[in-house]
């Protein structure tokens, strides 16, 4: 039997309480939080080594495939992506790529690791799966709990039970989301916290979800079995996935099965489920003050401060959080910041476009962002990276003037293909066929004026695309 594990990175979260810099269209798991890379680059570095894992399996919804494909390819790892095509809770997803993977080596333990956590010792939590093996190869579901640190509100809790196998210890019972008493009396009792970790036989997860969800199985198993190979991803099927209970995986199978085992584990964990817990996990001045940007502070302390371009100021405040996007602002009392979700409800209850989408849009060729704007014009910076292309497409309300400001572009216009460098400028017909491609090897940057009747993203006629959207 295998003793190397298959890690499956799950990774399709919104991530709405770090509002408004995570959103649907860029989610907190592929943002720099706290350095370079990413959390879901620092999960993926975490699970690699060809003396501790397999190449890793990466569960992501279609939209942000093109994410996963760039980070994967600025820290050097390969993967095999899942595109999921509908979001139904991590159930079906965890599911899905445990199906997947038993087709492909049923003796292997799998290890699901969520995108967007942070551990600060990845040795440690290394060392804590390598000793849950044997669990795992007995036949249990194993968790792995954190070591509390102090009485969080904001953390389901695991009471461990009697010794199994190793380090593992049975699953006495879960807790939900306690109030501060009742946390600091979980902590005293030897709870621990739920990271959302697991590891187990894929075909022992299988079987126990089959006999408490026969339905969801047959589903998923069926999505799995119409996938389509989509340029070197996996497609799974729509029609039957969309048909499984949307549960969360606890919910689903180990708040009911007799199988769950917990291995305890130190390692510096965190969510960062709110902007508070990233101030507390961020490097502060003198004031305890977090800065990010173009901000002055005076007479501030406490706070967490972030502007992605405009100057920033703050005085004589204290525990506050400001984020400045170039779309939206928000300004938190930090000790509340849990509650940011009930603001991004508001956003969508109103229809507010900024509740899901950045001001910069990214795409898989690169990303663009509306500028300005009135009744009968759009103006829109774009940038394109190197090899990048835009569909071959046409607009039914609009025409478009290309000014190309850096790099050199090729540019089709129906039967016309031309190069475009700098300080040269296309004109696009309305109902022209046409597409902008950079086969250089560094970014085109250019300027786009719509002139029309209507400038949604929906009158995108495309014909042909290289990353396979409809």
């Amino acid at each position: 039997m295998s003793k190397s594990i298959r890690p499956l990175v799950i990774c399709g979260g919104a991530g709405t309480r770090l509002w408004p810099l995570s959103r649907n269209s860029l989610p907190k798991q592929f943002v720099p939080l706290l350095g370079e890379h990413s959390s879901f680059q620092e999960t993926v570095l975490r699970v690699r080594g060809p003396d501790f894992a397999e190449r890793p399996l990466v569960l992501t919804n279609r939209s942000h495939r093109f994410l996963v494909e760039r980070q994967l390819a600025e820290i050097g790892v390969q993967a095999d992506i899942i595109l999921e095509p509908c979001r139904r809770e991590s159930g079906p997803a965890i599911l899905a790529g445990c199906v997947v993977t038993d087709s492909e080596e049923p003796d292997q333990p799998v290890l699901v690791v969520a995108a967007d956590q942070v551990m600060r010792d990845a040795a440690a939590f290394r060392a804590a799966v390598t000793s849950a093996i044997p669990a795992a190869q007995a036949g249990h579901l194993v968790m792995f709990g954190i070591t509390p640190t102090h009485p969080a509100t904001e953390y389901g809790y695991i009471e461990p039970g009697p010794r199994t196998v190793g380090n593992a210890f049975i699953v006495y019972r879960f807790a939900e989301k306690p109030e501060a008493t009742a946390a600091a009396n979980y902590i005293l009792s030897g709870y621990v916290w739920n990271s959302g970790n697991f590891l187990f036989m894929p075909r022992i997860l299988i079987e126990e979800y089959r006999r408490l969800a026969p339905k969801t199985v047959e589903m998923v198993c069926q999505s799995v079995a119409d996938a389509e190979d989509e340029g070197g991803a996996t497609a799974i099927d729509v029609k039957s996935f969309g048909q499984a209970e949307s549960r969360s995986i606890d919910y689903a199978v180990m708040e009911h099965t007799s199988l769950a085992a917990v291995v305890q584990l130190s390692c510096g964990w965190s969510d960062v489920g709110n902007w508070n817990s990233l101030w507390s996990l961020s490097e502060r001045d003198e004031c305890e003050n977090v800065q990010h940007g173009d901000v002055e502070l005076l007479d501030a302390h406490r706070c967490f401060v972030s502007s992605d371009g405009a100057l920033t100021s703050l005085l004589g405040v204290s525990d506050l959080v400001v984020v400045v996007n170039r779309d939206a602002i928000l300004v938190a009392d930090r000790n509340r910041t849990a509650e940011v979700k009930h603001v991004v409800e508001s956003l969508r209850y109103k229809g507010r476009s900024e509740a899901e989408t950045h001001a910069r849009v990214y795409r898989p060729w690169g990303w663009y962002q509306v500028i300005d704007g009135g009744d009968a014009f759009q103006v829109k910076r774009i940038v394109v990276l190197p090899q990048g292309r835009l569909s071959l497409q046409k607009h039914q309300h609009r025409s478009e003037h290309w000014i190309v400001v850096s790099g050199t572009a090729r540019i089709t216009v129906d039967s016309t293909v031309r190069a475009v460098s700098a300080n040269e400028h296309v004109h696009i017909p309305v109902a022209s066929i046409h597409r902008l491609e950079n086969p250089g090897d560094e970014p085109v940057e250019l300027i786009e004026v719509q002139n029309g009747t209507y400038f949604g993203e929906d009158d995108i006629i495309r014909l042909e695309d290289a990353y396979h959207r409809a």
